[in-house]
């Protein structure tokens, strides 16, 4: 009896221990998985204070938002500047600055070098304080230099490629801006010119250039040798010093020029010019105007706004001009304003389009500076808009740590070769369409943490003009009036399959929409 009495307990002791292994192995394997969802209210302390020296998993995708440190600064969303997200006060604008303020955090532990803007999905890392996590694993994709050396954005069925783009002081004369040495100009030349090869464009507008001829000659030169199949040219001014301005190349097999650039000297001389060109094959025409407006960090904003009001008052006197009479203007440059802020304000409210939300709502950048913004604008007439086939900053260089740059590295990639990025618009130019071709929305999928997407060409003013939003199930989400030739619509907060509905002029439009 004893016997038996011995060997049932050392039977439960065994199954007890074996049950107590199988417990602590599903607990040592047991993962956290981090949601999240409203960006309004997420915040990284909150969420991962409880986890502190645990392993957790992130359900959402994870973008870079900063690489320039020892350690990456992450989060669900980017860090974008308040301003191009909203006017100030408004819900957009706080939006933005609770999520530079509240949901992001510093990942240790990556190996090689990754961008800002590169996704990690299903990130797998420890908690090692309440901002501060690292790496252990995850799936990095997107926007690696690859994906941009394999073509250029998708423009659409574009004829014409325009080109705007801040060089970051090209001079050829060595000092306080720009190259330090002779070593120095040469490093940042191979960079620019491997860029201006990649982009090839039918015109470029270029900012930041010596005020003289000797930079852009040698620009052009440059072009020329490495696309023999262009014939680019350029403007010679009596401009000299090393002061900046702007100024235009062409390739003049493809476009000519009517008369020579006009030159508007609104607070600085030299920096805001604009110019008809005919389409040789069509025979079609536009006015392009490239601007580089006074910088932030000299004069008030009040400054900035008045030369966007000159740019416009110009634009009414050019285009009467007998040898132009043509209303279609696209206005680029480095303005120096946030895309919320008064100047470009200005252009929106006396119908101009601003095309990097019309392309991209609420997720394009030119620019970095601590926090990702557009200061590099793509600005069209209502009658040019319907001829833009597609906009995007070809973003070669704001999402590059700066030791790339000419001066720190012997990188003589074309990646970092100036601070702001080109912007790059695509023209077929067709002086009979209209904006009443039918509604369209700008995108059918939208990565988590792409908070918007743009209803187009549905705003009429004589009828009133609706979108809706179901679930796959037929669940109705929301349904507003559209108010604009661009309609900005915040996206439901889970990933999805949703339906958009367009009510316009009697007719129905349908668009299935994937949040992921």
């Amino acid at each position: 009896m004893y016997f038996c009495a011995d060997l049932i307990l050392a039977r439960m002791k065994k199954h007890f221990s074996i049950g107590l292994m199988l417990l602590f192995a599903c607990v040592a394997f047991a993962q956290t998985h981090i949601q999240i969802d409203d960006p309004n209210s997420w915040s990284a302390s909150t969420a991962l204070t409880p986890y502190i020296g645990q392993t957790v998993i992130f359900d959402a995708p994870i973008v870079v938002s900063e690489n320039s440190g020892s350690n990456l600064r992450v989060g669900p969303w980017r860090a974008f500047e308040p301003l191009c997200q909203g006017i100030a006060g408004s819900a957009a604008y706080n939006t933005a600055v609770h999520i530079n303020n509240s949901c992001l955090f510093s990942l240790s532990g990556t190996s090689g070098y990754h961008r800002c803007g590169e996704k990690i999905y299903n990130l797998k890392a420890t908690v090692i304080s309440a901002t501060s996590l690292t790496y252990v694993s995850g799936e990095w994709r997107g926007n690696k230099r690859a994906d941009l050396e394999a073509g250029l954005p998708d423009l659409g069925d574009y004829r014409l490629l325009i080109c705007g783009f801040n060089l970051e002081n090209y001079y050829t004369t060595w000092g306080s801006l720009g190259a330090r040495s002779y070593a120095d100009h040469q490093n940042q030349r191979a960079k620019i010119s491997k860029a201006l090869k990649k982009i090839n464009a039918d015109i470029f507008g270029l900012v930041e250039l010596q005020q003289g001829n000797e930079a852009i000659e040698e620009i052009v030169n440059d072009l020329n040798s490495n696309l023999p199949k262009r014939n680019y040219k350029y403007f010679k001014d009596a401009t000299s010093g090393t002061s900046q301005k702007v100024d235009y190349v062409y390739d003049a097999n493809v476009v000519e020029p009517i008369g020579v650039p006009n030159e508007n000297n609104t607070e600085l001389p030299y920096r805001k010019k604009m110019l008809c060109f005919r389409e040789k094959a069509t025979g079609e025409k536009f006015t392009y105007a490239i601007n580089h407006f006074k910088s932030m960090n000299s004069g008030g904003a009040d400054r900035r706004l008045n030369e966007a009001k000159s740019v416009v008052q110009d634009y009414n006197a050019y285009r009467n001009n007998r040898n132009v009479r043509d209303k279609d203007i696209l206005i680029m440059g480095d303005l120096n304003c946030h895309a919320k802020t008064e100047p470009i304000l200005y252009f929106t409210n006396n119908n101009f389009l601003d095309l990097h939300r019309a392309f991209h709502a609420d997720s394009s950048y030119s620019y970095k500076y601590g926090l990702t913004s557009y200061i590099d604008h793509a600005i069209s007439s209502e009658s040019l808009y319907p001829q833009v086939t597609g906009m995007a900053s070809y973003t070669i260089n704001s999402d590059e740590d700066d030791k790339y740059n000419y001066q720190k590295s012997s990188d003589l990639s074309m990646f970092r070769c100036s601070d702001h990025d080109p912007v790059l618009v695509g023209l077929k130019l067709d002086s009979t369409l209209s904006m009443s071709f039918e509604p369209y929305i700008n995108t059918a999928e939208i990565l988590f943490g792409d908070s918007k997407m743009v209803i187009q060409n549905a705003y009429v003013t004589d009828e009133r003009s609706y979108y809706a939003i179901y679930r796959i199930t037929g669940q109705l989400i929301e349904q507003e009036e559209i108010t604009s030739p661009i309609y900005e619509v915040t996206l439901p907060d889970e990933s999805g399959v949703y339906i958009v509905y367009i009510y316009h002029k009697g007719q129905t439009y349908q668009r299935k929409m994937i949040v992921r």
